[in-house]
């Protein structure tokens, strides 16, 4: 075997709070919050001097992860794509498995959420969306059918 798992995806973000909050809202559940910095990073990310603020958030069943980082120094750069459209290359959501789609959405909504399409229903297997959060980061909702 040549991984063990997928351990967790980082999303960069300016509002660490926010973003927090509308993963929290979404139903993962926060594992900690810390700073990082230090030469060990530098040579990891290959960026000298970097500062960062660092918040980890795994799913309900403990398998998934997502690292949310806020960088201090030097400032995130804003490559201009938070509204990209889906085709756009490069990694364009996450997807998690919900129990209930409508509810996951309104409440996602609530906290500024906005649905990219519309919620569509697969055959009698599925129902899907996708929604964009903040700082134009996509999420996408599958309810499993049956």
């Amino acid at each position: 075997m040549t991984i063990q798992r997928m351990d967790n995806v980082l999303i960069v973000v300016e509002d660490l709070d926010a973003v927090m909050a509308f993963f929290v809202e979404l139903g993962m559940e926060p594992e900690g919050r810390m700073p990082v910095e230090g030469r060990w990073v530098d040579r990891v990310i290959g960026i000298d001097g970097s500062r960062q603020e660092v918040a980890m958030l795994r799913t309900p069943d403990g398998h998934g992860r997502i690292e949310l980082a806020k960088f201090h120094t030097p400032e995130a750069v804003d490559t201009g794509m938070r509204d990209a459209p889906v085709n756009a290359l490069g990694i364009r959501r996450v997807m998690f498995a919900v129990d209930d789609i409508d509810d996951v959405v309104a409440r996602l909504c609530a906290r500024g959420g906005e649905l990219v399409g519309e919620v569509v229903r697969y055959e009698d297997v599925y129902r899907l969306c996708y929604l964009r959060g903040p700082e134009g980061i996509v999420v996408g909702l599958a309810e499993r059918l049956g």
